[in-house]
């Protein structure tokens, strides 16, 4: 009987000792100030912080600039396929060369331009077929009337964009597609 009372002292005190250290675990986890987490170095951690950098650049994207991408590359895709109809289908050289050069200048945006969306987490639409025309001359025309469209909303992007990456590839695409449109509109002119 003499040790039951020591017992009992040393077990209230191991409970009381267990409830301290579970208290302040809690109050640790509610305050990170207190204690800072630990850091690891494991992959799986590392692969969420650039999945979450990337969905961050992508949200820092303003829809204007997420619709200009959408539209560009839509657009691009489109000149591409309608250039590989007329470089195989068109009746005048300078028109299948001008197709040609359509294949070659926009193929090559539309790279730089998934690249870019692939680096801003922008999804970006499928390729469609190509539109069909009746005559060179109505591929023409309608080159004309694409090329004065993007080269007015590639301009307003290259000043009224917010990424700095986007307006640096719509200022260097717009003088393409100045270009294209000069090129279009001379041909489109000898046409009958």
């Amino acid at each position: 009987m003499k040790y039951k009372f020591p017992i009992n002292t040393r077990l209230l005190l191991g409970l009381v000792a267990a409830g301290c250290i579970s208290l302040s675990g809690t109050a640790f986890a509610q305050n990170p100030r207190l204690y800072p987490p630990v850091k690891s170095n494991s992959s799986p951690s590392s692969e969420t912080k650039s999945n979450s950098d990337s969905k961050a650049k992508g949200d820092k994207l303003s829809s204007s600039d997420k619709g200009f991408m959408k539209d560009a590359a839509e657009g691009g895709m489109m000149e591409v396929a309608m250039g590989r109809v007329a470089e195989k289908n068109a009746s005048d050289s300078q028109v299948k060369n001008f197709g040609a050069q359509m294949v070659k200048d926009h193929g090559k945006a539309n790279n730089e331009l998934k690249a870019l969306a692939k680096q801003k987490n922008v999804e970006l639409p499928a390729e469609k077929e190509a539109g069909k025309w009746k005559s060179d001359k109505d591929y023409m025309d309608t080159m004309v009337k694409d090329h004065e469209k993007d080269l007015a909303a590639f301009e307003k992007e290259a000043k009224e964009g917010s990424d700095p990456d986007l307006k640096s590839f719509a200022s260097k695409t717009a003088k393409v597609v100045g270009k294209h449109l000069d090129m279009a509109k001379q041909i489109d002119g000898k046409l009958k």
